[in-house]
């Protein structure tokens, strides 16, 4: 696969606990935003990120943002 797989056209805005996360970059996970282990073949990694206090973010679900994990409006664009 070498285009990500287009999860959704929004952001996933949620709040988050501090801790460390993985970011889903193929598309493919069932969880959305976040990596299941779905991408195993596809050329695609998950990106860590970690949370050291709790806050709201937007999660990018269209998998073209710059600046993964979060969105910077590529969504727009599409």
């Amino acid at each position: 696969m070498s285009e990500p797989v287009i999860a959704d056209r929004k952001p996933a805005v949620m709040e988050l606990e501090p801790g460390k996360y993985y970011w889903c970059a193929c598309g493919q996970a069932q969880n959305q935003p976040f990596c299941d282990g779905s991408h195993k073949g596809s050329g695609f990694v998950p990106r860590a990120f970690e949370v050291t206090e709790k806050k709201t973010v937007a999660l990018c679900n269209c998998k073209h943002t710059a600046n993964s994990p979060f969105c910077d409006g590529a969504h727009s664009k599409l």
